[in-house]
């Protein structure tokens, strides 16, 4: 599998509804999760607000999504992210570590809840990005 790049975009309270209607407008396969199915809730007020969501839309595009946690800075203009996705442990690595010179680390580069190792950061541009290497499948 390709390492992929696609947009995430980051909702104060309203992914699902973002989501919802992104793909009544591409059409595709819609999963939302929210932070307590994803065993990421810290706060119980936030249980049922979307901690990922992706559209697989048939034509090849990919949006996620996220409700930002109330722990969260959110800010207009600063709700869109670049994520890296795929199985290729080497390569994700290695741009992880390159963009992380200079950055911000706002998740450190670990193993997640879901199994998967993750990590967020702000490049020295102001760039926000994600990095995600697939666990391993069951």
């Amino acid at each position: 599998m390709p390492t992929l790049l696609n947009p995430y975009i980051s909702f104060k309270d309203n992914a699902r509804e973002a989501m919802e209607f992104y793909k009544s407008v591409f059409g595709g396969n819609l999963t939302l999760n929210t932070f307590k199915e994803s065993h990421a809730s810290q706060d119980p007020s936030e249980d049922n607000k979307i901690m990922h969501a992706q559209l697989e839309a048939n034509n090849g595009i990919t949006l996620m999504a996220s409700d930002t946690p109330n722990g969260m800075e959110y800010s207009e203009g600063s709700q869109l992210s670049i994520s890296l996705s795929g199985e290729n442990e080497a390569e994700l690595r290695g741009y992880w570590d390159k963009l992380s010179s200079g950055s911000t680390i706002t998740v450190p580069f670990e193993k997640a809840p879901w199994g998967d190792t993750f990590g967020m950061l702000t490049d020295k541009f102001g760039v926000n990005w994600m990095v995600n290497i697939a666990g391993q499948k069951a």
